[in-house]
Parts: structure tokens; C-alpha cells; sequence
């Protein structure tokens, strides 16, 4: 029975980002003035999900090698090491969230 919870789930998930993928391309083509067919935003959707499993499956291997049950955003930034541009940002944007999160500690 979780089998088949666990695959409903999954299918939902996958529709839900189907249209949101839909809804992107969609959005672009109209500003580039060209089509998209279904076929290219179903595989587009493939590709979008086969990376979200690795990645979730990246992030899980680093928490549970370091002895967590939950992700940080160290294992965050360990998977972008080889992205360097995507490191930048990520560091970029952790930096600007550190100051509003000192406001909310006590001394």
C-alpha cells in the first residue's frame, strides 16, 4: 500500500511540475514568438525531475555521511562546489540572510 501512496505522490508531484514547466515555456515562447511543442515540455519535464532525484539524492547522502537525519545548507553549498556560479549566488544570498538572522537571536 505505501507503494502505491509513495508512486500516486510521486505522479502528483510530477504533474505539478509538468504545468509549471508548461506555464514557463509558455510564457517564453510568447515573448520569443516561437512554439513549443508538448512532446519538448514533457521531456523537458523528464529532465527537470531526473535532476531533482539525483540532487535530493546528493543532499541526502551528505547529511547522512556527516551523521544528520536532516539537510543543511552546508550539504547545499557541497553540492554546488562544482558549479561555480551557482556557488556564487547561493553564498551570495546565505550572506545577505545572515545579518536579518542576528536581529532575531538574544544576546
Amino acid at each position: 500500500m505505501a507503494v502505491n501512496d509513495d508512486q500516486a505522490l510521486d505522479e502528483r508531484l510530477k504533474s505539478a511540475l509538468w504545468f509549471s514547466i508548461g506555464k514557463i515555456v509558455d510564457e517564453e515562447t510568447l515573448k520569443l514568438g516561437v512554439n513549443a511543442t508538448p512532446q519538448f515540455i514533457g521531456a523537458l519535464t523528464e529532465m527537470v525531475w531526473a535532476q531533482i532525484e539525483n540532487v535530493s539524492k546528493d543532499l541526502e547522502s551528505f547529511a547522512k555521511h556527516a551523521g544528520r537525519s536532516t539537510i543543511s545548507r552546508d550539504d547545499v553549498l557541497l553540492l554546488s562546489r562544482r558549479n561555480e556560479d551557482l556557488e556564487s549566488v547561493l553564498k551570495s544570498y546565505l550572506d545577505k540572510q545572515k545579518p536579518s538572522k542576528s536581529k532575531h537571536t538574544r544576546p
